[in-house]
């Protein structure tokens, strides 16, 4: 049996507490998003998350960036990109880029930061936005959980800088010209929302892009009746004995 070689590219975003780094590494043991592996290897995950401008452990990253930094967190983005075309036969999965950029330095620097021509190369590789949503009325609980293993737990102190940040995010990922899909991690088991996001690939060419248009083949059935503007996309095996 020949082997299929799968390159989904997908940009993972959310505020804290959505559960994105969980998500970015079941993504990437799914043999049905980036095949199956007899034996473990380099998968990159890569993430804007990463502070690596200054030496202190919570210092400044790609998403926020001081004034000082701006200039070298640009040219990260330039060279994030270039790597992105120059191994476009390649699975990539992104724990937060520019959209949490752009929310970030809009709440707490004022700043708007424009990427389209980021954005357009991108949508040209055939990357996916999953946008990891929770239910505002959720956050104490989900905090309360990550309490116990936080080593920066003062960051959680206040949730409705959360609760602003989910919004701002959620605007700037429907306004954008990546294909999307919004997750409801309330509730939803990791596994669920693994194969939700599989599904969703499957039926729009997102498992090997670059080589198909990001237009669905077929249409799925809304799996959760909260977010019912067509921002969740579910199995209709699931629906139909449901």
């Amino acid at each position: 049996m020949p082997v299929i070689k799968l390159c989904p590219k997908l940009i993972l975003e959310g505020t804290r507490l959505t559960g994105k780094t969980d998500l970015a590494l079941a993504l990437n043991e799914s043999s049905r998003i980036t095949g199956v592996r007899k034996y473990r290897y380099h998968s990159p995950i890569v993430s804007a998350e990463w502070n690596g401008f200054t030496r202190s452990p919570y210092g400044s990253s790609l998403i926020n960036f001081a004034a000082a930094d701006e200039k070298p967190a640009m040219e990260a983005y330039r060279l994030w990109i270039s790597l992105f075309e120059l191994y476009r036969y390649y699975s990539w999965i992104v724990d937060r880029f520019h959209i949490s950029t752009q929310m970030w330095q809009k709440i707490y620097r004022g700043r708007r930061y424009r990427f389209e021509w980021l954005e357009s190369r991108l949508a040209a590789l055939g990357f996916r936005l999953v946008f990891c949503w929770r239910d505002p009325s959720s956050f104490a609980e989900a905090r309360e959980h990550r309490l116990k293993i936080s080593s920066n737990p003062s960051q959680y102190d206040d949730l409705t800088l959360f609760i602003r940040e989910q919004e701002i995010l959620q605007g700037l990922v429907k306004k954008s010209v990546i294909p999307s899909l919004t997750v409801d991690v309330t509730d939803c088991p990791l596994a669920e929302r693994v194969d939700y996001i599989a599904d969703w690939l499957e039926a729009t060419g997102g498992l090997n892009a670059t080589e198909t248009a990001p237009e669905p083949k077929r249409k799925l059935i809304p799996a959760f009746p909260r977010l019912a503007e067509g921002s969740w996309i579910g199995r209709e095996s699931r629906m139909a004995n449901s």
